[in-house]
């Protein structure tokens, strides 16, 4: 790219990256709309459905820290790029196995592959964009991410009922090796070249202890926290088995409601991300606010009696305001170093995963004692995620004062 000039050269870089980051989410994605298949391929119950995700969910939200300190140290390229082949690999060994301990092993593979697509994206665009427009860049990227909502509900859900799991799966593995391999050649860390020596090793401990000493990193992982569990849930295992054996919807009709969800994030994230310096010091709150919208209407839903019109709503209002559960990325970026950046976003980022794994356990475990797949089994599961924002609005409380203090 020496011959690009500067704006190309962003434009590039930003256009590989979040490649990789759609593939990521699409991959992520891919097993809430094969919910159904994995029940009978692996022969398993709800309990243990949860725990694909959960398992899945949980090793991308351990890795977040780690992998902010390997990214700041050794550079989004080299992470985003290898963690693209992890992801791939465990895609493809799902989709050769028949056996469940082997399939969790590669869950585990796809969410430590997957932990890199993100943060690495988040690392560079403060690098090639001007600080004053990343929360605008940092929002449509998301928002372009969500695509792969789109590509595992429609495109993915379709292959997967025509060709069958094994060629569905591989054939996605397949793709994250390609964007792999681009991210290796097209991408750059900086525009500025490359430090001669690395961040020593020595300094890793002092930067793991400033991240985790900082409020500003604990309020974004509440923020997240409340922001994203709804998503979680809904999106990647309990929103299909509750729309297609709760509501009786076909599969087809289940996606089109996940492409719903996909379609207002796209509009709504990068108008969230042009508000949010106007909102400074008070973004947190109204992320809270719209996070506390989404957890509203679906328990309106359920409580009308799952009425197919309120479920279009609470679906929507998830895409529209999810988003602002990356505003809390925005405050990191402004007050941390560029040094421990990516170590704190990544705390910031297990927040909303880990809401999602407690959450879809929870639910998983409730609707495997019911013994039934009923709208109202769902409905009474559906009581974690309330219960689960509520404890993150604790955790928000407690880490603003502590912000305020400091």
């Amino acid at each position: 790219m020496k011959g690009c000039d500067p704006v190309s050269r962003a434009f590039v870089v930003w256009l590989v990256a979040v490649s990789v980051y759609l593939v990521a989410i699409t991959g992520r994605t891919s097993f809430g709309v094969s919910g159904v298949f994995a029940l009978e391929r692996f022969d398993v119950g709800a309990s243990q459905l949860a725990v694909f995700t959960s398992l899945q969910v949980g090793v991308y939200a351990l890795s977040q820290i780690v992998m902010g300190l390997l990214i700041d140290r050794f550079g989004p390229r080299r992470l985003m790029s290898i963690g693209a082949v992890i992801m791939a690999c465990g895609q493809i060994l799902l989709g050769i196995t028949t056996s469940f301990s082997v399939a969790l092993g590669a869950r585990a593979l796809i969410g430590v592959g997957d932990a890199t697509a993100f943060l690495s994206l988040m690392r560079l665009i403060p690098e090639w964009f001007p600080l004053k427009r990343a929360p605008l860049i940092a929002q449509t990227s998301a928002a372009i991410g969500q695509l792969g909502q789109f590509l595992s509900a429609i495109p993915f859900l379709s292959l997967l009922k025509v060709q069958g799991w094994t060629v569905a799966f591989v054939s996605l593995g397949s793709v994250g090796v390609l964007v792999g391999l681009a991210a290796w050649v097209a991408l750059r860390d900086s525009p500025r070249p490359p430090l001669t020596t690395p961040i020593p090793l020595g300094s890793f401990s002092a930067r793991l202890g400033s991240v985790l000493k900082s409020p500003v990193c604990w309020q974004a992982f509440f923020v997240h926290w409340m922001g994203l569990v709804p998503l979680i849930v809904f999106t990647l295992i309990w929103g299909v088995p509750m729309m297609t054996l709760g509501l009786g919807l076909s599969a087809q009709t289940a996606g089109m409601a996940l492409v719903l969800c996909t379609a207002v994030n796209i509009v709504s994230g990068p108008l969230l991300g042009a508000v949010s310096p106007r909102f400074g010091a008070k973004r947190e709150y109204a992320a809270i606010t719209m996070s506390g919208l989404i957890v509203l209407s679906f328990l309106v839903f359920f409580q009308a009696g799952g009425a197919f019109w309120l479920l279009l709503v609470a679906v929507a209002l998830l895409g529209m305001f999810v988003p602002a559960s990356n505003y809390g990325f925005d405050t990191v970026r402004e007050r941390l170093s560029p040094g421990v950046l990516a170590a704190g976003t990544g705390l910031a980022n297990m927040g909303g995963f880990t809401a999602g794994m407690v959450a879809a356990q929870l639910m998983g475990v409730w609707l495997e004692r019911s013994g039934e797949f009923s709208l109202v089994a769902f409905g009474q599961a559906w009581l974690a995620v309330p219960l689960v924002w509520l404890l993150g609005l604790v955790g928000f409380v407690v880490s603003r004062r502590a912000m305020v203090k400091g």
